[in-house]
């Protein structure tokens, strides 16, 4: 027992070490953005005494803020379009058999699996082979804009929502559906009270996968925007183009802030619905939920 105590302690100190090394890694520079973000000093390098002097100047940056506003406004929209229609898809790929199914279930990866720029000049030459025939037949004129934005973040977010959702579906149990049936409960029934809340992490967990994706997109939204749409990660990256100030920092670690209330908001979903899934699954409740 003793000479494997050696060996083993070794092992762990190791593994512990590698361990620490690699939070230090990834979150030493998010420790110096934050802090560097409430220096006063104009240079975003040297560090003369703390203040909140960026913050107030990014809420009264009027481009910030509209595109700010930009953002929200696109990620909403998109995320609340590709949940629906990506929680559908993940549904139709996994519970039912039909013709060309496979197909549709590789399709339906390709977001997910071709670069960020491939995607982009897909999408900005559909719009504009769109626009163009949409012109000759009507004669209306369509720009890109915050409608291009919108219909390209639901685009590439559809995948990342169906794969969430379809990894929560293949974990539920037809029998309770079977059960639901044998009470003579309609199928828009079985699903509103038993699938639905089964489900609900995975749909809420892609959801907010969606919305991530949405408010931190740079690439996609880069090609299909027009003038007044630009949103804010966009607009960072502009800035970043012409010299890195300490405005850049505020302005990143709001978006920062806000991805860790995503994250927080998910976990916490998933840890409530997973106490609620065990008495959910009761056969008792299965009947009380169905008449």
């Amino acid at each position: 027992m003793s000479e494997d105590a050696g060996p083993r302690g070794i092992v762990d100190r190791l593994l512990a070490a590698n361990a620490i090394a690699v939070y230090v890694f990834l979150y030493a520079p998010i420790v110096l953005l934050v802090i560097f973000s409430f220096n006063d000093n104009n240079n975003v390098s040297i560090w003369t005494e703390p203040s909140l002097r960026w913050y107030g100047e990014m809420f009264r940056n009027d481009q910030v803020m509209g595109a700010l506003q930009n953002s929200l406004l696109v990620a909403l929209v998109a995320t609340a379009v590709s949940t629906v229609l990506g929680t559908a898809l993940a549904i139709s790929l996994e519970r039912y058999r039909y013709r060309g199914r496979g197909t549709l279930d590789g399709l339906a990866y390709l977001p997910i699996i071709i670069p960020d720029v491939t995607m982009a000049v897909m999408l900005l030459v559909f719009f504009f082979q769109a626009f163009g025939i949409l012109d000759s037949l009507t004669g209306i004129r369509l720009t890109a804009g915050l409608h291009t934005i919108i219909l390209a973040h639901i685009a590439f977010n559809i995948s990342f929502v169906a794969v969430v959702v379809r990894a929560r579906i293949a974990q539920f149990d037809d029998a309770l559906e079977e059960a639901a049936a044998d009470l003579y409960a309609t199928r828009w029934q079985t699903f509103r009270k038993v699938t639905l809340p089964l489900i609900a992490p995975g749909v809420a967990g892609g959801a907010l996968l969606a919305l991530t994706l949405s408010l931190d997109d740079v690439v996609v939204t880069q090609f299909v925007s027009g003038a007044g749409s630009t949103t804010l990660p966009v607009y960072v990256f502009g800035l970043v183009r012409r010299g890195v100030t300490p405005l850049i920092n505020a302005v990143s670690v709001v978006m920062l802030v806000a991805s860790m209330v995503l994250v927080a908001v998910s976990l916490g979903l998933q840890r409530s619905a997973a106490g609620r899934q065990k008495v959910l699954t009761e056969p008792s409740l299965v009947y009380e939920r169905t008449t």
